[in-house]
C-alpha cells in the first residue's frame, strides 16, 4: 500500500512499507529531489553511466512513498509507446494506457532513463506535463488528464554521449530543473562497495584506488571509464571466491573495451594497483 503524501512533509510512514533501496548521498541531491517533488517540478538528472542515477530515483520514490514507473528509452520509442494505443483482441478494440498515462492516473513518479535515446518527436509529448499546465492530452481517446500533486516527471541522460543528433532540445531542457551527478567521492564509494558488494574495507579501498587510476587515463579511446557499478560487480565476484585479478579483468577491463591493446593497457593499471596475485 502506498504511503500518503502530506503537503509540506516527505511522507506519512506506513508500517508495511519496505525500506528504501540503499543509496549513499553525494551532495544534497536528496534534498533537491524532495523540494522538486513538493513544488511539482520535473527533474533532469545528468551523469555518467553507472554513477547511481537509477538507484537514486528508486531510493527517492520509496522515501517519498510513491510508486515508480521506469522506462528505458531507445531509438524506436514512440509517443504511442509512452501514452498508449488501441489493441485488438478477441474481435474487439481495447485502449491500453502507456507508462506515461498510467503514471499520471496513479500519481506515480515516471522515470525516463537515457531520454536522449528516444526519438526527438517523442519528447514533445512531455512538454505540457513538464510546465505549469501539468496536462497530458490523450488524443486517441479524447481525454485531457490533469496530473495529480503526487505525480513527478524525472528524466536522465549521460552527457558524455551528447552530440548534434542525440541531445535535448532547448524547449525541452528549459522545462526541467537539473541535477548533475558524478562518481562518488572515495569515502562514499568505499561505503557503497562494502554495502552493495559485500567487500571488506581493505578490498573496497583497493577497488576505489583502481577506479581512480583508471579514471585518470586520458590517452586511451574509451567511451566510458570504470563506474561504481563495475566496481560493485568486481567486489561481488571476489566475495563469491574469484581472485581479485580475475574479477577485475571480467568486471572492469573486458567490460570497458574490446580492443586488445587497450585491454592490455588497462590490465597493466590493474596489475600496478592490485598486484599479481591470482
Amino acid at each position: 500500500m502506498d504511503a500518503e503524501v502530506i503537503p509540506g512533509s516527505v511522507r506519512k510512514a506506513s508500517l508495511s512499507q519496505p525500506p528504501a533501496p540503499f543509496y549513499a548521498a553525494q551532495a544534497g541531491e536528496c534534498d533537491l529531489f524532495e523540494h522538486c517533488f513538493r513544488q511539482r517540478l520535473p527533474l533532469l538528472i545528468k551523469g555518467p553511466t553507472g554513477c547511481g542515477k537509477t538507484r537514486f530515483v528508486e531510493h527517492m520514490a520509496a522515501r517519498l512513498g510513491r510508486p515508480l514507473i521506469t522506462v528505458s528509452c531507445h531509438d524506436d520509442l514512440s509517443a504511442a509507446d509512452l501514452v498508449g494505443r488501441h489493441l485488438i483482441g478477441r474481435g474487439d478494440t481495447v485502449w491500453s494506457d502507456g507508462p506515461l498515462t498510467r503514471a499520471v492516473r496513479e500519481g506515480a513518479i515516471l522515470y525516463l532513463d537515457e531520454v536522449v535515446e528516444a526519438r526527438k518527436d517523442t519528447t514533445v509529448v512531455l512538454h505540457p506535463l513538464a510546465d505549469d499546465r501539468r496536462l497530458l492530452p490523450v488524443e486517441r481517446t479524447g481525454e485531457l488528464l490533469k496530473a495529480p500533486p503526487e505525480f513527478m516527471l524525472v528524466i536522465s541522460y549521460n552527457p558524455g554521449y551528447q552530440n548534434l543528433l542525440k541531445g535535448l532540445k532547448p524547449s525541452t531542457r528549459q522545462r526541467f530543473t537539473a541535477l548533475s551527478l558524478g562518481y562518488p567521492a572515495a569515502a562514499v564509494e568505499r561505503t557503497i562497495l562494502e554495502r552493495e558488494g559485500d567487500a571488506s574495507p581493505a578490498l573496497a579501498a583497493r577497488l576505489v584506488q583502481l577506479a581512480q587510476a583508471l579514471r585518470r587515463l586520458t590517452d586511451h579511446d574509451l567511451e566510458e571509464t570504470a563506474s561504481t557499478r563495475l566496481l560493485v560487480m568486481a567486489a561481488r565476484l571476489v566475495a563469491s571466491g574469484l581472485s581479485l585479478r580475475a574479477a577485475c579483468r571480467a568486471a572492469i577491463v573486458d567490460a570497458l573495451t574490446d580492443d586488445a591493446d587497450t585491454a592490455a593497457a588497462l590490465d597493466d593499471v590493474v596489475r600496478a594497483v592490485v598486484g599479481d596475485e591470482d
